[in-house]
């Protein structure tokens, strides 16, 4: 039963950051985001943001740097929006997982060409 709530809370959080994200961050280094996935420790006491940035390393690693900076704003603006006890403490973090299945795709793709 706590497991649903966790990843309930999880997904209303993934919602909501991206909505933060997207809308409500002015700074320059925060350019394309999208927030790929939440993990929300059983406790509900810390919670990490997966994000993914269209760009180069020098793009996410800024857009990194500007998301930490906002962590405050983007923790209070969770606070106000989603109904806890307490708001986790956040983390972001780059998710690398769509380069590595695009890269897995490529392999796949540069094997079938070679079959032929």
């Amino acid at each position: 039963m706590a497991n649903l709530r966790v990843h309930r809370v999880a997904e209303q959080m993934k919602k909501e950051a991206s909505d933060i994200i997207g809308n409500r961050i002015k700074d320059p280094r925060v350019g394309f985001v999208t927030v790929t996935g939440v993990d929300v420790t059983g406790d509900l006491q810390e919670a990490t943001i997966y994000i993914s940035v269209f760009g180069d390393d020098e793009k996410k690693k800024a857009s990194l740097e500007g998301l930490n900076k906002a962590k405050g704003f983007v923790r209070s603006e969770l606070g106000k929006r989603i109904r806890l006890r307490k708001t986790p403490e956040i983390s972001f973090k780059i998710d690398t997982s769509v380069e590595y299945g695009s890269h897995i795709d490529q392999l796949i793709n540069k094997l079938h060409r070679n079959e032929e």
